[in-house]
């Protein structure tokens, strides 16, 4: 279970402290002006070259790191951040345009970066000019093996991923680039949207359905045209239960369904606000929107943690909590990116949970996630059966 904070607007900050790496031009040597570029890139690809390159302890780099006093430079952003980007499986580059900057050395040259975040900056003129600023990598890095160098008009800076196999869109975490990468992670795996706010469920199930390219569905309005009446309606004419109950007969039908997003009825009529109507839920990735009641970040952590432990309410069968802070319709791009981050993080923090998500369903969505029993088990009576 995942948590987090949504206020407005967004914010996204890192604690960990930053380091400057630099090399000097002597111990650089593809900064040699009599070089071409050939020579260059057989320079940094030939392994006599390559161990001096990488920032590490090892070779006692780190001891040559390069600083800026800032009472000497006056820092000021960069007017566009022009950039290059590529992946190359093992390690993503960067390349930023410096052709009109006039970069005396390499010692001008400030690369700044923790696991998540990365501040390229030069000093130019005797200003301090960022190219890059950014405290959302799409995902984490190796600090200690990033390298940089400049390739005749271009400052090159090479991160190396934690993660091979994750391909990056690009090198920040946007909207863009989770709607393009999270389908790698997803696999097909449906999501289901619930919460109070059927509003609040539809507007995000929307917007993310939109970004994605899944098929969009909104259990409120599909129990509207079957009954030929309002929620509200039928909620007065009829039993309280009729209206959780139908809407559990269009979860199970929508559970066999891949690449969908799934909006659920918001209230104590949705089927997702009781504990026996969760069996079709989890045949997908559950994320629960809720209005936080927390002054800080911590609080409403805190909060979600409670909530999670308590039990009581059944949202808190959710694969992921989102606190939001308030709520503007024009938020829902906010909170669907804020979704697909925490996406991200989950079926990364366990690449077998869309495969077990697929199993839970092949085996009929009996209800037993997440410790799902072998074939043949039987959910009414609990007790393991030969197939």
């Amino acid at each position: 279970m995942a948590a987090a904070l949504l206020n407005s607007p967004l914010s996204i900050s890192t604690q960990n402290p930053k380091k400057t790496l630099g090399i000097p031009l002597q111990d650089f040597p593809l900064l040699n002006p009599r070089l071409s570029r050939f020579d260059r890139r057989k320079l940094l690809s030939s392994p006599s070259s390559s161990s001096s390159l990488i920032l590490s302890k090892r070779n006692g780099v780190l001891d040559r790191l390069q600083s800026v006093s800032g009472g000497h430079v006056s820092p000021i952003p960069v007017e566009s951040k022009n950039y290059e980007f590529s992946d190359g499986d093992a390690e993503v580059e960067l390349r930023l345009d410096i052709s009109k900057l006039d970069i005396m050395s390499p010692s001008d040259i400030f690369v700044d970066m923790d696991g998540t975040s990365l501040l390229v900056r030069v000093k130019a003129s005797g200003t301090l000019i960022t190219l890059m600023e950014t405290n959302c990598l799409f995902e984490k890095i190796k600090p200690s093996e990033t390298i940089w160098y400049i390739d005749e008009d271009q400052l090159v800076v090479n991160l190396k991923k934690c993660d091979r196999d994750l391909k990056w869109p690009d090198v920040m975490e946007s909207w863009e680039s989770l709607t393009n990468g999270i389908l790698q992670l997803l696999k097909g795996t449906s999501i289901y949207i619930v919460g109070d706010s059927t509003e609040i469920n539809e507007k995000v199930g929307s917007e993310l359905a939109t970004g994605i390219g899944y098929i969009p569905f909104s259990t409120s309005d599909l129990l509207e045209r079957y009954a030929q009446q309002s929620i509200e309606s039928w909620v007065v004419s009829d039993e309280a239960d009729s209206v959780a109950e139908a809407e559990g007969a269009i979860l199970q039908s929508l559970s066999s369904h891949a690449r969908s997003i799934v909006a659920t009825l918001g209230g104590e009529h949705g089927a997702a606000r009781r504990h026996d109507k969760w069996r079709y839920l989890h045949a997908g990735f559950t994320v629960w929107l809720s209005i936080s009641e927390a002054a800080d970040e911590a609080s409403a952590k805190e909060e979600a943690r409670r909530h999670v432990q308590d039990g009581r309410l059944a949202y808190s069968n959710a694969d992921i909590v989102m606190k939001l802070g308030g709520w503007e319709p024009d938020q829902s791009r906010v909170v669907a990116q804020a979704c697909l981050s925490a996406l991200k993080q989950l079926t990364l923090s366990d690449k077998q949970l869309t495969g077990k998500k697929s199993l839970y369903i092949r085996l009929g969505c009996r209800g037993d996630w997440p410790d799902i029993k072998p074939p043949g088990w039987d959910p009414s009576s609990g007790i393991d059966t030969e197939p």
